[in-house]
C-alpha cells in the first residue's frame, strides 16, 4: 500500500511528461510540414514569376513540386507557410534573365526581396511593385532597368532597405516625392539613378527620412545648385554613411556639408572624384567619429599639415581619440613634405596619397607612429631621400605597400637602402615600387616576403636573375607578378606551377631563350602577358592557344620566328594580340577572326604574306590594325569600312597590297590614322574621305585594354615617330597615301577634315593644283606633297597654316611666287627643290619686279647673318694661320716667359669668340629647321 501511494504521483508525472513531450513532437511535426509545404495561390504565384526568367545556370531548378518553401531562394514563415523573402541575388556566372512577373503582388506577406545582379534587359521597373506593402527590404542593384522609377514605391511605407543603384542602364527620378513617405527608411542607395530633373528637390526629401543612416548617391548627376545651398538648411540627424562620390560638380567644399560637424555619429564620408577644388576645411577633423574618409579623385591642393591638424581636436582627457581608419587622399594636387600631423590619427589604417605633388624626404619618426597600417599607398608623387630600416620597423602589421615617383627614367632621387641581413616586421601581400632605385641585385629582404600576392618592381634598376627559392614560394598563390623595365636577365620562369596567376609583365628587360616552357596547365588562369622588348627567340608554341583566359598576349619587339600558331578558337576573351617586330612568316592564321572580343592586332614589321584574312571580318570590336613592314598581297579589302566600324588605326604601309582604296573606308568614323603608304595602290584619292568624322572633329574615345601600351609608329616631319597610348597617341591624327600609284587630283573634300596633323600624299602620280581650301587645315603640322606632278601657285593661304612645321612640296610642277608668312619663313629651300618655277625666299630665283631690297627682305637678317658668317670665317683662319705658323714662332715663345703668357691669353678669347659664334649659328639653324 505504502509502494501504491507512492507510485501514484510518480505515475502522474510521467504521464504528465509523455503529453507535453508528445505535444511537443507534434508541434514540431506540425511545424515542419508546415515548413516544407506552401499555400497554392502562393506557389502558383512563384511558378509564374519563374516562366518569366530565363535560367540558363540551371538555379531555379528545385522549383518543382509542392514544397516550394524548400526551393531555393525562397523562405516561408514556419507558422503560417506564407512565403516571407526571396532572395534570387545573383553571381556573375549565374545570372536570370527577363522580367518581373505581376504575379508577386499574390504575396501579401512578401517582406524581403533581392534580385540583384540580374538582367531585366532594360525594361522600366513595374508600377506593381509599389503593392508588395508587406516590403522591409527591396534590393533590385545592377539588374540593368532603365527608365524611370515609378512614384508609386511611396506605398512602401515599412521598407527599411532600399537599394535601386544600376550602372549599367539609363534610369532617372523626375520627382523625389515619393521618398518622403518611406519614413521608416534606414538604407537608401540611388547610385547611378539620374537626378539632375529634380534640382534640389530630392535634397528636400531626404531630410524627411528621421531615421536614415546610410545615403548613397554616387554618380546621380547631382544638380550644381545644391553647393550654394545654406548650411542651416540641411539637418541629417541620424546619418552615419553619407556617399556622394562621382558627381562631377567642380566647384569649392560645399558650404552645406560643413553642417555635417554637427552630426558626431558620422562614420563614413565618401566624395571621391566630385570635382572639389581648393583646400579641404580643417573643420572636418571634428568629427571624432569618422572612421572613413575618401576625398580622393578631386583636385584638392595646398598643404596637407593644416588639414590633418584638425584632427587634434578629437581628445579625451588629453589622450587622442580620434577612430578614423581609412584615409584616401589620392589623385589631388597636394603639395608639401610627407605631414607630421599624421600622428594626430594613431587609429590610421589605410592611408592613400598617391598622385599627387607631395615632395621631400619621409619622416621615419611619423610613419613610424602608424603603428596600425595595414594599407600604404605613397606612389606617384616626387618623394626624395632614402628609405632604411627605421621607415618600417613599428610596421608590424602591414600589408600593401606601394610607393614611388613621377619620374619615369632612374634617378636617385628616391633609394631603397637596406642591409642584407634586415628582416622585415610584415608580411605583405601587396608590394608596388615604381621609379625607386633598389638594384642593382635582387632585394633580399624583399625574398623574405613569401605571402605575397602582388608583386610589382618597375623601373627599380634590378639587373641579374629572379631567385628561383623565392618564385617557388610564391608561385602557388601570386596572382600579377610585374617587373617590367628593369634589368632582369635568364630564363623566364614558366617552368614553375603559376596556379592563381592572371597578370605576368616582363617587358623590357633582359630575358633570353624560348616559350617552349610556356605550359596551359602552368598558368591555367593567365589573362595578360607582357614580354616584350627581350631578347627572347624560337617559335611560338601552338599550346599557348590553349590559355583558354588569354586576354592580351604581347610579344613584340623580339626574336620569335617561324608561324604563328593556327589554333585561336580557344581564345574567347582575347582583346589583343601584338607580336610586331619579330621574324614571323607565313600566312596570318584565318582562325584571327574566332574571337569577337578582339580589339587590337598589331603583327608589324614581320615577314607575313599572303592577302589579309576574310575571316577578319568577324573581329567588329577591332579598333586598331597594324600589319604594316609584312608581304602582304591582293587588294584592300572592302570590309575593313563596311565590318569594322570602330577601327581608329588602320595601318597597311610597306606592303604589296594593290588595287583601288575602297570607298567603303571612308565609313570609319572613328579613324584618326590611315597608313595605307609604300604599297602599289591606283585609281584616285576617294572624295568621300571627308566623312571620317574623327579627323573633322578631332573627338575621339579611346579605348584602353589593361595595361597594354599600344604604340603605332607614324612618319610626320620627315621622320618616323611612334606614338604611345599612355601619352599621345590619342591625339596624332594622320593621313598617309605615300609612295603607290595614285593618280588623279588632290580632291578638295580632303580640306574638311580640319583636325589633321599630318597630311602625306608623296610620290604619287597626282596632277592638278594645290587647292585653296588648304588654309582650313589650321592644325596641320606636316604636309608631305613631294614627288607629283601638281601645277600651278602655292596657294597664298598657306601662310595662315600657323602650326606647319614641316612641308615638302619638292619635285614638282609649281610655279609663282612661294608664300610668306611666320611659319613659312622657318622653312629650307630643300621644301621647294625640283620646281623650277617657283621664286622667292627661301629659293635663289628672283621674281619679276624684285629689287635686291626686297629679296634682302625675304632673305631675312639683312645683313646680320652675313657679318656673322665674316666673322666666323674671319676667326676659324685665324686659328688655321696660328697653325701652320707655330713652328716659326714657338721658339720665340719658349724663350720668352712674357710672349708665352699674351700667346695663350690671347689663344683662350679667341677660343670663347669661335665658341660663341659656333652656337649663334647652331641656334639660327635649329630654329629654321
Amino acid at each position: 500500500m505504502e509502494y501504491y501511494v507512492h507510485f501514484k504521483p510518480i505515475s502522474h508525472l510521467c504521464l504528465h511528461f509523455l503529453l507535453v513531450l508528445f505535444s511537443c513532437m507534434g508541434a514540431g511535426l506540425s511545424s515542419n510540414i508546415v515548413k516544407h509545404t506552401c499555400l497554392e495561390k502562393e506557389r502558383e504565384a512563384l511558378l509564374s514569376f519563374k516562366q518569366d526568367l530565363a535560367d540558363p545556370s540551371g538555379r531555379l531548378a528545385s522549383w518543382m513540386g509542392h514544397a516550394c518553401c524548400q526551393w531555393q531562394g525562397i523562405s516561408c514563415n514556419n507558422r503560417t507557410g506564407h512565403v516571407e523573402k526571396i532572395d534570387l541575388r545573383s553571381t556573375y556566372h549565374s545570372f536570370l534573365v527577363g522580367k518581373i512577373n505581376p504575379s508577386l503582388i499574390h504575396l501579401k506577406h512578401l517582406s524581403y526581396l533581392d534580385l540583384s545582379q540580374n538582367d531585366f534587359q532594360g525594361i522600366q521597373l513595374p508600377k506593381f511593385i509599389g503593392q508588395l506593402k508587406s516590403l522591409r527590404y527591396l534590393n533590385l542593384s545592377c539588374t540593368s532597368y532603365a527608365g524611370e522609377i515609378p512614384p508609386s514605391l511611396a506605398n512602401l511605407s515599412n521598407l527599411h532597405y532600399l537599394d535601386l543603384s544600376n550602372p549599367f542602364y539609363d534610369c532617372y527620378s523626375k520627382n523625389m516625392n515619393w521618398l518622403s513617405h518611406l519614413r521608416s527608411l534606414k538604407y537608401l542607395n540611388l547610385g547611378s539613378v539620374n537626378l539632375s530633373s529634380t534640382g534640389v528637390g530630392w535634397l528636400h526629401d531626404v531630410i524627411m527620412l528621421p531615421s536614415l543612416l546610410e545615403l548613397h548617391l554616387f554618380y546621380c548627376h547631382i544638380d550644381k545648385s545644391l553647393f550654394r545651398l545654406s548650411p542651416l538648411m540641411i539637418n541629417f540627424t541620424s546619418l552615419l554613411v553619407l556617399d556622394m562620390s562621382s558627381n562631377f560638380l567642380h566647384s569649392s567644399f560645399p558650404r552645406w556639408l560643413l553642417n555635417l560637424i554637427s552630426l558626431k555619429s558620422l562614420e563614413h564620408l565618401n566624395l571621391r572624384g566630385m570635382g572639389l577644388q581648393g583646400q579641404i576645411p580643417q573643420v572636418i577633423g571634428h568629427l571624432c567619429k569618422l572612421k572613413m574618409l575618401n576625398l580622393g579623385g578631386n583636385d584638392f591642393n595646398g598643404d596637407l599639415q593644416e588639414f590633418l591638424s584638425g584632427f587634434s581636436n578629437c581628445r579625451d582627457n588629453g589622450r587622442m581619440v580620434s577612430e578614423l581608419q581609412h584615409l584616401d587622399l589620392h589623385f589631388n594636387s597636394f603639395s608639401g613634405s610627407f605631414p607630421e600631423s599624421l600622428r594626430h590619427l594613431p587609429s590610421l589604417k589605410t592611408l592613400h596619397l598617391s598622385s599627387n605633388h607631395m615632395n621631400g624626404s619621409i619622416n621615419p619618426q611619423i610613419l613610424g607612429q602608424l603603428s596600425q597600417l595595414v594599407d600604404l599607398d605613397l606612389s606617384k608623387n616626387s618623394w626624395e631621400g632614402v628609405l632604411t630600416e627605421s621607415h618600417f620597423m613599428n610596421l608590424t602589421r602591414l600589408e600593401t605597400f606601394r610607393i614611388g615617383t613621377n619620374r619615369p627614367a632612374l634617378s636617385s632621387s628616391l633609394i631603397f637602402n637596406v642591409t642584407d641581413d634586415w628582416l622585415p616586421p610584415f608580411k605583405l601581400r601587396t608590394v608596388d615600387i615604381q621609379n625607386c632605385r633598389m638594384g642593382p641585385a635582387f632585394p633580399v629582404w624583399l625574398q623574405s616576403q613569401t605571402q605575397l600576392v602582388d608583386v610589382l618592381l618597375d623601373n627599380t634598376g634590378i639587373s641579374g636573375r629572379i631567385p628561383v627559392d623565392w618564385l617557388l614560394k610564391i608561385s602557388s598563390h601570386v596572382e600579377s607578378l610585374l617587373l617590367p623595365n628593369n634589368d632582369i636577365g635568364g630564363k623566364l620562369p614558366f617552368q614553375f606551377k603559376f596556379l592563381k596567376i592572371t597578370v605576368m609583365d616582363l617587358r623590357h628587360n633582359q630575358f633570353e631563350g624560348t616559350l617552349q616552357q610556356l605550359l596551359p596547365t602552368n598558368v591555367p588562369l593567365l589573362r595578360e602577358l607582357y614580354l616584350s622588348d627581350n631578347h627572347l627567340k624560337g617559335t611560338i608554341p601552338p599550346s599557348i592557344c590553349q590559355v583558354q583566359y588569354m586576354t592580351i598576349l604581347s610579344l613584340r619587339n623580339n626574336q620569335f620566328s617561324g608561324e604563328f600558331p593556327q589554333e585561336w578558337s580557344m581564345w574567347r576573351y582575347l582583346r589583343v594580340v601584338d607580336v610586331g617586330n619579330n621574324n614571323l612568316s607565313g600566312n596570318i592564321p584565318s582562325s584571327v577572326g574566332i574571337p569577337r572580343s578582339l580589339g587590337v592586332l598589331k603583327m608589324n614589321d614581320n615577314n607575313f604574306g599572303g592577302e589579309i584574312p576574310f575571316a577578319m571580318q568577324n573581329c567588329s570590336n577591332l579598333t586598331g590594325i597594324d600589319l604594316g613592314g609584312n608581304k602582304l598581297t591582293g587588294k584592300l579589302p572592302l570590309w575593313l569600312g563596311s565590318k569594322l566600324s570602330k577601327l581608329q588605326i588602320l595601318r597597311l604601309r610597306f606592303n604589296y597590297l594593290s588595287g583601288n582604296i575602297p570607298q567603303q573606308l571612308c565609313n570609319l568614323k572613328e579613324l584618326h590614322i590611315l597608313d595605307l603608304g609604300h604599297n602599289d595602290l591606283s585609281g584616285t584619292i576617294p572624295k568621300c574621305l571627308s566623312n571620317l568624322t574623327s579627323l573633322a572633329s578631332g573627338l575621339t574615345s579611346w579605348h584602353l585594354y589593361g595595361d597594354y601600351d599600344e604604340q603605332t609608329t607614324v612618319i610626320m616631319k620627315g621622320g618616323e615617330h611612334t606614338y604611345s597610348s599612355d601619352h599621345t597617341l590619342m591625339w596624332v591624327m594622320s593621313i598617309d597615301l605615300s609612295s603607290n600609284n595614285l593618280k588623279g587630283e588632290i580632291p578638295e573634300e580632303i580640306c574638311a577634315l580640319i583636325r589633321l596633323v599630318s597630311l602625306n600624299l608623296s610620290r604619287n602620280q597626282l596632277v592638278g593644283k594645290i587647292p585653296s581650301k588648304f588654309r582650313n587645315l589650321t592644325g596641320l603640322e606636316t604636309l608631305d606633297l613631294s614627288f607629283n606632278h601638281l601645277l600651278g601657285q602655292i596657294p597664298q593661304s598657306f601662310s595662315s597654316l600657323t602650326l606647319l612645321s614641316h612641308l615638302n612640296l619638292s619635285y614638282n610642277n609649281l610655279s609663282g611666287r612661294i608664300p610668306s608668312g611666320p611659319q613659312l619663313q622657318t622653312l629650307d629651300s630643300s621644301s621647294y627643290v625640283g620646281n623650277p618655277s617657283l621664286c622667292g625666299f627661301p629659293v635663289l630665283t628672283k621674281c619679276e619686279g624684285d629689287d635686291t631690297s626686297t629679296l634682302q627682305t625675304f632673305l631675312g637678317g639683312d645683313s646680320q647673318d652675313e657679318d656673322e658668317n665674316e666673322k666666323l670665317g674671319f676667326y676659324i683662319s685665324m686659328v688655321l694661320g696660328f697653325i701652320l705658323s707655330f713652328w716659326g714662332v714657338c721658339g720665340t715663345l719658349l724663350i720668352k716667359k712674357s710672349w708665352r703668357y699674351a700667346y695663350f691669353q690671347f689663344f683662350d678669347n679667341l677660343k670663347d669668340k669661335i665658341a660663341v659664334a659656333i652656337t649663334l649659328k647652331v641656334a639660327r639653324l635649329q630654329r629654321r629647321l
